[in-house]
């Protein structure tokens, strides 16, 4: 099976070694997501529902790009750094895929890479049309 890399341009894919999205087959593996813009700017200040939000954004523009819809997520993993916000980091994921129903998991971590992030988020698609 064919493999496709896909980037989002960033410095820290070369220095780390990682790829935004990676694609084989049907299947689209979306790297650890955070709310960051093209110019490594913070997007939602600490409002964890406009992260979240950000980020699914995000994630939905790669997925166009390997040719996936959020319609074939089968997972995400959402890694927040303070789950007693569970409401707000649910309701921005929920508008995104309240019909679709990945799975998915929820779980809090003592921090992500930078303390202004509040939520990091990985998605996995399988595309089925």
């Amino acid at each position: 099976m064919q493999r496709t890399n896909y980037s989002s341009g960033a410095k820290w894919e070369d220095i780390v070694g990682y790829s935004r999205a990676v694609k084989i087959g049907n299947t689209v593996e979306v790297t650890g997501t955070v709310a960051v813009d093209e110019n490594s700017n913070l997007v939602g200040g600490n409002s964890a529902y406009e992260q979240t939000k950000y980020i699914l954004q995000k994630i939905e523009r790669v997925l166009h790009q390997a040719g996936a819809s959020l319609k074939d997520v089968v997972r995400t993993r959402m890694f927040v750094t303070d789950i007693s916000r569970w409401e707000e980091f649910g309701k921005a994921h929920g508008e995104f895929f309240r019909e679709i129903k990945p799975c998915t998991s929820m779980i809090e971590v003592k921090g992500l890479i930078a303390p202004e992030y509040l939520v990091e988020i990985e998605a996995t698609a399988i595309i089925t049309d």
